[in-house]
């Protein structure tokens, strides 16, 4: 069997170092071992935006790129959309395996009581404008949840530390709820813990002057499985943010608050409004072919294509096809799903984006469902967050037990000035202004 180390020849010097390999690895810190003489720091890697850098190692979310596979826990994405509701896979990914039916009806139970929020943080909410971003709106209301709860900081304590991930599940579908009811001026409706998950968070969303909120089972089943959809997705921008600020022993409130910060970001979870725009500019499927060749003389891009991870289907990208198609059977048909089957198909089978590898993600129509629903796209990020707060906690708590991690500091390589002198830039200044 081969030896499952790296052999290192430094041609400055003509030394050899070998490295041991684990899963597929080399740890960066082997390489310091790696210099020119005594004084030297020692070999780094440099890699901008973590393109090959493994910052933990995880249990809790499972991706092939290459092959379109998404796993949690070892479960197949398909498999739990199509079995589990959102709070059966937000215990899987928290705690490791799927619960009991007991351990599920106990859960449910303490979940939906964890759904009211202070009325100090509702008069919160109340003081932004009435064009708040909802968003800004989010992020904000779930950081200020930390002055409610100062216990959270004791992040050492299991017990506490559950009790939090049950309030923040609980809580964030109302925080939402509420933050998109003051954009729209509509007063905030309380939770109803007889619903479920979903179905509470529409109560919260649309419910008007009727006496009990009945929602319509298709939509909120497809709202299940959008959300168990973005529950985790592994070491994505935000939950790179989770456990940066979270290695620092903040506590989940303010982690999950910075971690939503970068998933209102247009590169991270507001794609589908940018699909949606795409879409709007297309207009008609008849334009999709001079829309395609500006695309390739690089006069715009194809939202909704191409993945960091994925170099195949996005797994969930088909799942969601799938569920738009029952979607609209209740809520019409919107001519936007027959302009973005239409440019996948064309898409798929041009050499151009083939040989690149671009394939549809989950932002592709993911929007176009929200939007049926009723949904504007300033709540689409908002959305996102409610399940990926989730696996951010299940990412965090990860963090908390491992004993390897430390908190998050990387290197840099230094490219300004050598040591300067005050007097040499004082002199050179009055040079200048003489002159002048």
């Amino acid at each position: 069997m081969p030896e499952e180390t790296l052999r290192i020849t430094d041609n400055r010097t003509g030394k050899a170092y070998e490295l041991p390999i684990s899963q597929g690895t080399v740890r960066a810190i082997d390489l310091r071992q790696i210099k020119t003489d005594s004084s030297d720091f020692g070999l780094m890697t440099y890699d901008p935006a973590f393109l090959n850098t493994a910052s933990c190692q995880s249990s809790i979310t499972f991706i092939d790129g290459d092959r379109g596979i998404l796993r949690y826990r070892g479960y197949s994405i398909d498999e739990l959309a199509e079995k589990c509701n959102f709070l059966e896979v937000a215990y899987l990914l928290l705690f490791g395996e799927l619960p009991a039916p007991g351990e599920l009806k106990e859960w449910e139970h303490n979940i939906t009581h964890h759904t009211m929020i202070h009325e100090n943080l509702k008069k919160f909410m109340e003081g932004f404008r009435f064009d708040a971003h909802p968003m800004g709106m989010f992020v904000s209301s779930v950081a200020a949840l930390s002055t409610f709860y100062p216990e959270a900081r004791d992040i050492k304590s299991q017990a506490n530390r559950r009790m939090q991930v049950m309030r923040l599940i609980g809580k964030v579908p109302t925080i939402a709820a509420y933050a998109y009811r003051h954009s729209l001026g509509l007063p905030y409706v309380y939770p109803d813990n007889s619903l479920t998950y979903a179905a509470n968070f529409m109560n919260m969303l649309w419910k008007m002057t009727e006496a009990k909120y009945d929602a319509n089972p298709v939509l909120a089943r497809a709202l299940e499985i959008l959300f168990i959809l973005h529950a985790d997705h592994e070491q994505n921008c935000s939950t790179n943010t989770m456990r940066c600020v979270g290695s620092a022993h903040s506590d989940p409130y303010l982690s999950v608050a910075a971690a939503a910060s970068a998933l209102a970001g247009p590169l991270h979870g507001g794609a589908n409004e940018e699909v949606l725009r795409m879409l709007d500019e297309i207009g008609d499927a008849k334009n999709i072919p001079s829309f395609i060749d500006k695309v390739k003389r690089g006069e715009c891009k194809l939202m909704g294509f191409g993945h960091r991870v994925y170099k195949n289907y996005d797994p969930r990208a088909k799942i969601i096809k799938q569920t738009a198609e029952a979607v609209f059977k209740v809520t019409g048909f919107n001519p936007k799903l027959e302009t973005a089957i239409a440019l996948e198909q064309v898409a798929l089978k041009d050499e151009y984006f083939v040989a690149r590898k671009l394939y549809p993600n989950v932002d592709f129509y993911s929007g176009i469902i929200y939007q049926a629903m009723g949904f504007t796209p300033d709540i689409f990020t908002v959305l996102f967050a409610i399940p990926r707060t989730v696996g951010w906690l299940a990412q965090w708590n990860e963090l908390v037990e491992d004993p390897e991690q430390k908190i998050a500091r990387p290197r840099q390589i230094y490219t300004g000035h050598a040591l300067r002198k005050c007097e040499e830039a004082n002199t050179a200044a009055h040079t200048q202004a003489a002159k002048g």
